[in-house]
């Protein structure tokens, strides 16, 4: 099944500093979106979002509903190859949330954390197709390093992009190879002959 709309790649990540200690943690998540023209160029656009009080988890979830809600600003629809290093991403939204869905948003071991998040999340992906990616975080992966960096220096700033902006992609990753980092080669754009849609996520109420 090829994709049925334009296809984008999304890299996402998500930093909390201090993550599990006592106090208010401040975190960010960023997020790199690819575009390939009919040419083979590639378009790249930064978005990140931070908070003054988080976790990993939280900033995980709003990287996906800030990565869509941006690509559907405009009443678009697209195809999305979502890249994250989250296994709580990829594992929710594979699988727990549809059985959380079938037993009306509850779970046998008690209440489902940060469920208002894992709904706008869910939200934000309607009317889209994606499909969900794990990659091994902070192993050289220059796309994913550099969502990492983006989060970081959100939560760090406590900064917000306001949307999608012009990337910074290409300067970062010479930058980087310079001091001898990021050694793997970038990604390249997916084929969306072989793109295969997940699931549809459950409707939320």
């Amino acid at each position: 099944m090829s994709a049925r709309f334009p296809l984008v790649a999304v890299y996402a990540d998500e930093s909390c500093l201090g993550n599990g200690k006592a106090g208010d943690n401040p975190g960010g998540a960023g997020v790199l979106v690819e575009y390939q023209h009919a040419d083979g160029r590639i378009t790249r656009r930064d978005l990140w979002i931070s908070e003054k009080a988080t976790t990993n988890n939280r900033m995980a979830l709003r990287s996906v509903s800030e990565a869509f809600g941006g690509l559907g600003a405009k009443d678009g629809r697209f195809s999305v190859h979502f890249t994250t290093d989250s296994r709580y991403i990829v594992d929710g939204l594979s699988s727990w949330v549809f059985g959380w869905a079938r037993n009306g948003w509850k779970r046998k071991t008690g209440a489902i954390e940060n469920l208002e998040l894992w709904k706008n999340a869910i939200a934000s992906v309607h009317g889209h197709e994606a499909t969900w990616n794990w990659v091994k975080g902070h192993a050289g992966h220059p796309q994913n390093e550099y969502a990492n960096d983006l989060a970081v220096r959100a939560a760090t700033e406590q900064t917000q992009s306001g949307g999608y902006v012009e990337s910074a992609f290409d300067t970062w990753l010479a930058a980087r190879r310079a001091k001898g980092g990021a050694r793997s080669a970038v990604a390249p754009f997916p084929d969306r002959d072989t793109f295969k849609a997940a699931a549809s996520l459950p409707r939320v109420g």
